[in-house]
């Protein structure tokens, strides 16, 4: 059983730790934890990710803008760009740092590890650094038809000398048939057993779909399906707007669209009493994906009724967004973070359908999977591991073999192959 404490007294030891695991196995709550135990101690934390929504998963920056680094996506252009010698104040941020949290890792490009590598030599960080991901999961993006590069490609992943961490059970499910078929899936291995497999999930699909979640791979489906099902509700459509509070005058409109978007906050939620719908983060008595129908709708609250009959009684909750700032406590200069703008919305979205992407950290128990919209590598085996419940998981049948959907990056493949045999 990995033990919180062990890990926390590695990285306060000044080591480096490369946290990893298939999908559903606690990552984030420990990575949380982690912060937490940090944050607690007064201790300076930097929460990044390489994608907007992932920075927002964990409550922190991307890499780009914690790190100076522009539009660049390589050292070369940062040269191009006039912002490849760190700025005194970067310099000052980034030194200040007890401990520095990549998540999801698998998204950071070699290019984008060695610019890391670069900042933090220039700042002389002292402090440690915990990467966080499955390479087996999403890859970085790519420009064009370019190669896909990986983190571990990086000559500098070697030097962080990581002591690595792997999380093995499940939370989501403990159907042990199911996790052992997700993991055959994870690497991309699909014999006939398998494929029989899969194939009994290809179920009729039921005559009301409001009982289950679609999930798509395009946000156009996902949109289109949840405005139509939401007409065929015969009751009061009511809009509830999210009010955005903007503490420091710098704070920019498309800042804080981009924001909402990233943190999956409907800038207008639409709702009708009837609609099923999903909670979007985790709380004392719901969690991030479960479902609810909605039952009462007044001005300051909703109301959703749970499967379990319990009615939570919702009102909306801030999220916000944070940069660090130097201040002068008690006439002395401090790295402190202080929030740039907080957006009030309901934690909810409509049930009926849900982006792949967007559904990150979700466990959701009524399932349908479009799988002739899953096209990057990985992307099948991320959208199978949504499912908390396999009984209430039906997949639309493709139109390739289940082979040519469950493709997993070669490269991403030995490494995590090789890693494990470590």
């Amino acid at each position: 059983m990995i033990n919180l404490s062990d890990i926390l007294s590695t990285l306060k030891n000044k080591e480096n730790i490369f946290l990893t695991g298939g999908a559903g196995v606690g990552k984030t709550t420990i990575t949380r934890e982690i912060i937490k135990e940090y944050e607690d101690e007064a201790k300076k934390v930097a929460k990044l990710a390489s994608t907007g929504m992932a920075a927002t998963l964990i409550g922190g920056q991307t890499l780009h803008s914690f790190l100076d680094l522009g539009i660049a996506s390589d050292k070369d252009e940062l040269e191009l760009n006039g912002k490849y010698e760190i700025k005194k104040k970067i310099k000052k941020l980034i030194h200040s740092m007890d401990l520095i949290v990549i998540d999801e890792i698998s998204m950071v490009s070699d290019t984008l590890f060695e610019m890391i590598a670069l900042r933090l030599k220039q700042a002389d960080f002292r402090g440690s650094l915990l990467v966080v991901g499955d390479f087996l999961q999403l890859p970085p993006v790519v420009r064009g038809y370019g190669e896909v590069r990986f983190a571990f490609e990086a000559d500098e992943w070697k030097a962080f000398n990581f002591t690595k961490i792997e999380l093995t059970h499940v939370y989501r499910t403990d159907d042990v048939e199911f996790i052992e078929l997700l993991n055959h899936v994870r690497f991309g291995y699909i014999d006939e057993q398998i494929h029989n497999q899969l194939n009994e999930f290809i179920k009729p699909l039921p005559e009301d779909l409001s009982e289950f979640t679609f999930l798509f791979g395009k946000n156009a489906s996902a949109h289109r399906h949840n405005k139509t099902q939401l007409e065929f509700i015969d009751n009061e459509l009511f809009v509830k707007e999210a009010q955005v509070i903007k503490h420091l005058k710098s704070a920019k409109d498309a800042e804080v669209d981009r924001f909402m978007n990233d943190a999956r906050i409907e800038k207008e939620l639409e709702l009708k009493i009837g609609s099923p719908v999903l909670f979007t983060r985790n709380s004392w008595n719901y969690f991030n994906g479960e479902r609810g129908v909605v039952i009462n709708i007044d001005a300051s609250y909703i109301y959703v009724q749970k499967s379990d009959n319990v009615v939570v009684k919702l009102e909306s909750v801030a999220q916000s967004k944070a940069m660090w700032k130097e201040k002068t406590i008690d006439g002395k200069k401090e790295m402190i973070e202080e929030n740039l703008f907080s957006v009030y919305q309901f934690p909810i979205k409509l049930a009926f359908a849900i982006t792949i992407h967007k559904s990150q950290g979700m466990s959701i128990e009524d399932l349908i999977i479009d799988t002739n919209e899953i096209f990057a590598p990985s992307q099948f085996y991320v959208a199978l591991s949504r499912s908390s419940n396999p009984l209430r998981l039906n997949l639309i049948a493709p139109r390739v073999q289940w082979y040519e959907l469950a493709f997993v990056n070669h490269k991403a493949m030995e490494f995590v192959r090789k890693d494990s045999a470590c």
